[in-house]
């Protein structure tokens, strides 16, 4: 039986394996909460040290899946409707906020794409390993979207200019343009990315596990908090995704053809 998150433990660390390589393991619900799970997990064991967070299959992430959802897209909904879609999106919520806050250190490690709420899962990172191709993105916005839930962790990791930048134009960064954003901390050549993680962390398992946990309490209070969105972010998706916006942004994308908004695009 598939599982859509791979954990395996190898001593004091895990790695946590994103596994859905058909949808270049977009984030669907079941992966959702088996990473939530993992967070609520790995907090309370005093034996774990790291995680290591990837992708299988020459791709971190490509974002949230809709698979679950398509029937949604660009329907409003009818007078008195509890809108699914709400819970649905707060839980990704909830992750990022249990993900960014783990007592122990978090190494992600991005080979391929990092798109969308991909990419909110790297701003939660302690260090971000990636591939030369790597690539980062998010691209709400040009299908009609918006980036509700991983806004607040990307003006967080990357200041309010760089944040502005990516959130409301969608620009795809390479991986060296986004070190130079401060997004990751390394970029390896693409056969060099195992010898990378293995020395990352040898370096790291020189850190005391309780002088890290302390260490990251102290830092979550010296930055500028993260705000508390999660309500807000899902109602904004909810009523995005049921938008014509989004209706025509996404069958634009489907069909590999500017979105009716474009402007000045190419002929």
């Amino acid at each position: 039986m598939n599982r859509a998150v791979i954990i395996e433990r190898d001593g004091a660390v895990e790695r946590w394996t994103l596994n859905d390589p058909a949808s270049r393991n977009a984030l669907s619900d079941a992966m959702v909460v088996a990473l939530y799970g993992a967070c609520l997990r790995a907090r309370d064991d005093r034996t774990l040290r790291g995680v290591v967070l990837q992708g299988r299959s020459g791709a971190f992430c490509a974002g949230g899946s809709l698979g679950g959802f398509a029937h949604a897209i660009g329907q409003p909904l009818q007078a008195g409707e509890t809108d699914p879609l709400i819970g649905m999106n707060r839980a990704y919520g909830d992750l990022l906020h249990v993900l960014s806050a783990l007592p122990q250190w978090l190494l992600c490690v991005v080979d391929g794409p990092a798109m969308g709420g991909g990419f909110g899962l790297v701003c939660c990172a302690d260090l971000v390993l990636a591939s030369e191709r790597a690539s980062f993105a998010t691209p709400e916005v040009t299908l009609g979207l918006p980036p509700a839930q991983i806004a607040p962790f990307v003006w967080q990791r990357l200041g309010d200019a760089l944040a502005r930048q990516c959130l409301l134009t969608g620009v795809r960064w390479s991986a060296r343009e986004a070190q130079a954003a401060g997004l990751v901390n390394t970029v390896v050549a693409d056969d060099a990315l195992d010898a990378a993680v293995t020395d990352t962390l040898h370096a790291l398992h020189r850190a005391a596990p309780g002088a890290v946990a302390a260490t990251k309490q102290l830092l979550q209070r010296l930055r500028a908090p993260v705000p508390d969105l999660r309500d807000e972010a899902a109602l904004a998706f909810a009523a995005g995704l049921r938008s014509a916006e989004a209706a025509q942004g996404l069958a634009a994308f489907a069909k590999k053809q500017p979105a009716p908004w474009t402007l000045g695009e190419p002929s």
